[in-house]
């Protein structure tokens, strides 16, 4: 009876994975603070995308972790054609095809030597413009490397007409903006720092949302619909579901939210410790994250899960 009157169901189409490359390994490097998730080698890459797409979930959303001594303060490997990200692209499309859709992360912060999202200017601070010329060059190589679609995550002012124009300019039309419209300066992206190998010194509160505020996340909306976003996301899910009710309310295109690492890590602990049933919290929390609005969701579980929902033991 539960199951016939439900109001929201989780499917597999509904889930994109991020996943991690790293530059210069072989095998895949295991993440400490995010049991079960690793940072690929381009070969485990590839397998993890046929998965995927076995799986039938809908995207993968990739990171690359260049080697360390290629990182500079203009993140030069996010705008090589040879770049890791870029090489893993084409691995992925060669490996899927039209299959999954190949999504790409478009910001500086795994590429440059001081872990920020963007230059800096003589002062330390990100410089918001000189910012913009770097995403233009990076939208270009991502979609000349292959992604259907590119995730400006970066929270620079413009950032999204930046990139629409640049595509435009080369004929790529076809390549869609997925605006990370709404993501705030939290606590739970810990985790990531080490699955990208972040050089961070200080914060982002510069360039990300204070936690407090939701019209400015509005604003936020109105701009990246304003400027060309094909998609909206919100980013971490689960401490915003109220903004991603917002945002969902108030739009007629696809919205997505990110569960992100610390959230995953959180859970994956205290299952580890006996102290919550892992299966229902996972289901519990994107089946959340989908009822407050989301019609896709990024989760680290998204190939586990989709096998669990095909295998009808969700």
């Amino acid at each position: 009876m539960r199951r016939m009157v439900a109001e929201t169901r989780l499917h597999p189409a509904d889930l994109i994975l991020p996943a991690f490359v790293r530059e210069g390994v072989s095998e895949p490097v295991p993440i400490a603070a995010m049991p079960g998730v690793v940072q690929h080698s381009r070969d485990s890459l590839r397998k993890a995308a046929a998965e995927a797409v076995e799986a039938g979930i809908s995207g993968i959303m990739l990171f690359g972790v260049p080697e360390e001594e290629k990182k500079d303060a203009a993140g030069t490997p996010g705008t090589d054609p040879d770049g890791i990200l870029q090489v893993a692209i084409r691995d992925v499309r060669a490996e899927v095809g039209d299959d999954l859709l190949v999504m790409s992360d478009l910001c500086l912060d795994e590429t440059t030597d001081h872990g920020h999202c963007g230059v800096l200017d003589e002062h330390g601070r990100v410089d918001n413009d000189a910012t913009l010329e770097r995403y233009a060059e990076m939208a270009q190589v991502q979609a000349d490397a292959g992604a259907h679609v590119v995730g400006p995550s970066g929270m620079m002012d413009g950032q999204i007409g930046v990139v629409r124009d640049a595509l435009d300019q080369i004929g790529r039309e076809d390549v869609a903006i997925l605006a990370y419209t709404a993501k705030y300066a939290s606590a739970f992206y810990g985790p990531f720092r080490e699955a990208v190998a972040s050089s961070l010194q200080g914060d982002r509160k510069t360039y990300q949302q204070d936690p407090a505020n939701v019209r400015e996340s509005l604003r936020e909306l109105a701009l990246d619909l304003e400027e060309g976003a094909d998609m909206v996301m919100v980013k971490p899910a689960g401490p915003y579901l109220d903004i991603l009710a917002r945002v969902a309310d108030a739009v007629d295109v696809p919205v997505a939210a990110y569960q992100i690492s610390g959230e995953y890590s959180m859970i994956e602990a205290a299952a580890e410790k006996g102290w919550i049933d892992r299966d229902r919290a996972i289901l519990e929390t994107l089946t959340g994250i989908k009822r407050a609005g989301a019609r896709t969701v990024l989760t680290y579980w998204a190939t586990e899960v989709a096998r669990k929902l095909n295998q009808g033991r969700y």
